[in-house]
């Protein structure tokens, strides 16, 4: 088969899981029933006998994208010389139906008489386990270990292929077209029977309804809407719903570079990615998702054997142990090995995940709702474990696998914490360890500026007494930790332009000079988070930043955010942002 481009992908999702649909109409990614299931079709990771579900014209010139406006409904156009064939593929989102998962495929032929081909095979458990196929009178019958799949197809009559493969070729007029539905059966239940009873007008009808009702809520109204829009709707099919929790992707395996061994399984929640994609939300309206996850996270945070310590990611269940193995079987995206599953950084300490969480319950506090005594109390959990065990090393915001280090941004994501803890305290008068949280949180500004600043290369750097940088340092203004224009930082910001910043991307470290990880000598990429963070500071700043060694200039009067990060409003000159590296589908961790 081949392999496209990662970007050359669209997303759809039903709230529970997400597909991966190619430009060539190949659905080349999707497990079943939840994002962290086994897949049942995973050729983005093994060409060969990863499964996939194929629909497109037997000959076209090119292809392109796009969502139905205000949508996670996909569009796949082809153009060839023959005719214009769409492709309108989504995941109903209930529907009255409960949990029921199901795939919606629906061809249309615009132009001309158009040849297709359309095959669904399946590699049940990540293509380890094999599988039965059946025909109906209307589809076909896919039985795996656990899961029984049913593809209805009431226009185009299948066969059986190769290796278990339902397929067809057929032809379309133009003005004709052709539905496939496949969804996940119950014991007894035929293919045709998930689709017989709605029509996929009806389908599409209310599938268009719900995402765009769910966008109207959006408060942004700026020159960027649409784009914005877009960003939310990505961000939406992240989460759970059944839990509230955020997964930072819905992939696996995809590597960070071609070749490369960086290839983690993303398809749980991070606390910090979270608390980034929540920030991301609450900005532009939309609380409900603030507070479901409030509720996971509640539940975390009052697990029996837990005494305040974070896990950096958990289920989306909330499970705890994310054992991580390597899936040998499968030749990995463009031979980029090992494919991982499961993902063994949830055995890390991560400090900074404690100034996300703390400054996604502080804006959820401002502008979603109060926060419940019961919650606060959990929190207050968290909050004095950090006090008691800020000072320790941890393995840092980037999940480096080469031992703890006293990381900088992790001690200033534990002052983050603090802080606003302080600040929910004052200003609900929530019963509080106030002393005692004012104390720390003093405590670790004045050991960041003592030890995490390097006099000779008059910057902030990575760790205690080092002299690499780190991009996560951007985050000090952003988080009020610095001044925007304090000569320490117009310092370090300068350092970070001339060390990692290529043209127009950051990247999150010098692997040569940074505390060292597991993959020494690798390739590190760049990280689109940290070039918005970059820009922002520069924002912020008021003017280029000086070289280093240079006399700083006057900057020019900046927007001046406040440290509530204010809704965007039509009148409001400040720019949207969002967590650019939870919108994506593929982030790159170490």
């Amino acid at each position: 088969m081949g392999y496209l481009p990662i970007e050359n992908h669209g997303v759809i999702g039903d709230l529970h899981t997400a597909a991966l649909v190619g430009t060539d109409g190949t659905i080349d990614w999707l497990c079943l029933p939840a994002f962290d299931s086994p897949s049942v079709f995973c050729s983005i990771l093994d060409d060969e006998k990863g499964g996939h579900f194929e629909l497109k014209p037997e000959r076209y010139g090119r292809s392109q994208q796009l969502y139905l406006p205000d949508t996670n409904v996909l569009l796949t156009r082809f153009l060839s010389p023959e005719g214009v064939a769409e492709i309108l593929d989504f995941m109903p989102v209930h529907n009255g139906d409960g949990a029921r998962h199901r795939l919606v495929r629906n061809v249309r032929a615009v132009r001309g008489r158009v040849t297709l081909n359309v095959e669904c095979l399946p590699a049940f458990d990540y293509a380890r386990a094999g599988h039965s196929v059946s025909l109906r009178r209307k589809g076909a019958v896919f039985q795996g270990p656990g899961l029984t799949l049913g593809l209805a197809s009431p226009d185009v009559p299948l066969e059986v292929g190769e290796r278990g493969a339902a397929r067809a070729t057929f032809e379309l007029e133009e003005g004709e077209s052709a539905t496939f539905v496949l969804a996940v059966l119950e014991r007894g239940e035929r293919p045709e029977e998930v689709f017989s009873d709605r029509s996929f007008e009806e389908l599409l009808e209310d599938t268009v309804n719900y995402w765009r009702s769910w966008v109207s809520r959006c408060t942004y109204e700026g020159r960027w809407r649409e784009t914005v829009h877009r960003s939310a709707l990505a961000l939406k099919l992240m989460v759970y719903d059944p839990t509230g929790a955020l997964v930072a992707a819905p992939t696996m395996g995809l590597p960070e570079w071609v070749g490369g061994v960086r290839n983690w399984d993303y398809r749980y929640t991070w606390l910090r990615d979270a608390g980034f994609t929540l920030y991301a939300l609450i900005s532009i309206g939309f609380d409900e998702e603030a507070r479901n996850f409030m509720g996971w996270l509640r539940d975390r945070c009052n697990a029996e054997e837990t005494d305040g310590l974070l896990q950096p990611l958990y289920g989306i269940d909330g499970r705890e142990r994310i054992e991580e193995a390597d899936l040998s079987h499968l030749s990995g995206y463009m031979g980029s090995r090992p494919v991982r599953l499961g993902n063994a950084a949830y055995k890390q300490t991560q400090l900074d995940l404690y100034g996300a969480v703390l400054d996604a319950a502080y804006l959820y506090n401002k502008y979603g709702a109060p926060l419940d005594y019961d919650l606060w109390k959990s929190l207050h959990k968290i909050l004095d474990w950090l006090s008691r065990n800020w000072p320790q090393e941890d393995e840092g915001i980037w999940e480096v696998r080469g031992g703890r280090r006293h990381f900088v941004s992790s001690k200033l994501m534990s002052w983050v914490a603090l802080e606003r803890a302080v600040r929910i305290s004052y200003e609900r008068g929530l019963p509080s360890g106030e002393e005692i949280w004012t104390a720390e949180r003093d405590r670790i500004y004045e050991e960041i500026m003592e030890k995490g600043w390097n006099p000779e290369k008059e910057s902030f750097v990575q760790v205690y007494g080092g002299e690499a940088l780190d991009a996560s340092l951007l985050l000090m203004p952003l988080v009020k930790f610095v001044g925007p224009t304090d000569p320490r930082w117009l310092s370090t910001l300068a350092r970070i332009e001339v060390e990692l910043t290529h043209d127009t991307l950051v990247s999150r470290y010098n692997v040569e000079d940074a505390a060292p990880d597991a993959f020494e000598g690798a390739f590190e990429g760049a990280f689109n988070i940290c070039s918005f963070w970059f820009v922002e500071c520069l924002t912020r700043a008021g003017s280029d930043p000086p070289g280093p060694n240079q006399r700083r200039r006057q900057p020019r009067p900046g927007p001046g955010l406040p440290i509530e990060r204010t809704r965007c409003r039509p009148s409001s000159s400040r720019p949207f942002r969002t967590s650019a590296r939870a919108a994506t589908l593929q982030g790159s961790r170490a």
